[in-house]
This record gives C-alpha cells, structure tokens and sequence, in this order.
C-alpha cells in the first residue's frame, strides 16, 4: 500500500524513506504500512472534524509509533528512542521531545484529558477498533499471525483478556469526534471477536 504524503520534514526524505522501510518490513502483518496510513488517514479524518492538536508533532508521531515492532514489550521505547535520535539535529529539541513522549504513550492509550496531541495519537491508533467488520477481522488475524510463537490457547486467554481490559473502560476514546463516532462500532466488533474466543 502507497503511504500518503503525510511527512512533515521534507528536508527528511531519506528518514521518511527508512521509517517506510521498517514498515513495510514482509515479517509485520498488521503493524505495517496499511496501519500507518490508516493512522495517518484517521487523523486527517479528526483534523477535519475540528478536533484540535498540533500537526507536525503528531504525524510525526504517528510515523514512529510503529517504527519498531518485534513483539517485544519496548517496542514503544525503542521507536521513541529512534525519534530522538533520529529528530536531535533536524527539528527543535521540543518538537523531537514531543514526538517521543506522543510515541511512549502508545504503549498505554492513556493520555490524560487536557492532552490535545496525545487524544489524537491515541484515538487516530485505536480506530481500528471502529474499523468495519470485515477489516476488523483482517486486523484481528493478522495480530494472530505477528504472535504466531504463541500457542493457540494461550494467545486466545491473552486476547481476551486485553479485549475485556478494553471493554471495561469507560471510554475507548479521548476526543469527542471519535467518542460519537467511533465508540460504538469499536465496541461491537471486539465483543464480537471475544464471543469467538470462546
């Protein structure tokens, strides 16, 4: 899938060019371009609701938040680490601190209220959740598929027991836009999906 022009540093095209590269890595399944460019495609979607927050810091972000992606639980960590490394001689060191601390909170999906760039990180990341049914399914088999190492049964008890981590929050969603519009398709398929669990 061809990435939208979503980059914010054109005198970074060699840094866009390796970050595109790291996605289209042939061992991802479902964190790989598709999902970037539908992060990036579900923040030009908040933008043009009117939802507020700062561009360049979170399509930035959004290029990174995946940057990379083993499985490993510091995935997060090492993708913000890559940004400001890679972001210490070409932008301001704030704009290079805000886009690695918007990359380290997608580990949780837990900015607080008042966090205009962070809401729309979060929700741009989690809308796949909102996704239709068959995409959502897609989705759904192709995270099977990156943790293909994981024996049937225990991935299933630790699917569901993310999927009803999710359900027991009180919203999924941060920004208005995406509580309306989102929320309830979001909801819908992942209780679909743990009914299949089994």
């Amino acid at each position: 899938m061809e990435l939208p022009q979503h980059w914010p540093l054109p005198q970074a095209a060699p840094l866009r060019d390796e970050l595109a590269a790291a996605y289209a890595d042939p061992s991802r399944r479902y964190h790989d371009t598709r999902h970037l460019t539908e992060v990036l495609v579900r923040l030009d979607e908040l933008a043009a609701a009117g939802t507020p927050f700062d561009t360049t810091p979170v399509q930035l972000a959004a290029w990174f938040h995946d940057a990379v992606y083993d499985g490993e639980r510091d995935a997060e960590e090492r993708s913000a680490a890559w940004a400001e490394d890679a972001l210490a001689e070409l932008c301001p060191t704030e704009l290079a601190a805000e886009v690695a601390r918007l990359v380290r909170l997608t580990e949780t999906h837990t900015p607080a209220e008042d966090d205009r760039n962070g809401c729309a990180l979060s929700d741009a990341d989690l809308a796949i959740l909102a996704a239709p049914a068959a995409r959502y399914d897609e989705y759904a088999a192709a995270v099977r598929v990156e943790y293909s190492h994981i024996a049937d049964d225990e991935f299933r008890l630790g699917r569901a027991e993310v999927l009803r981590g999710l359900l027991a929050k009180p919203t999924l969603f941060h920004t208005d836009y995406a509580r309306e519009h989102w929320e309830r398709p979001a909801r819908a398929n992942m209780e679909r999906e743990l009914a299949g669990l089994g």
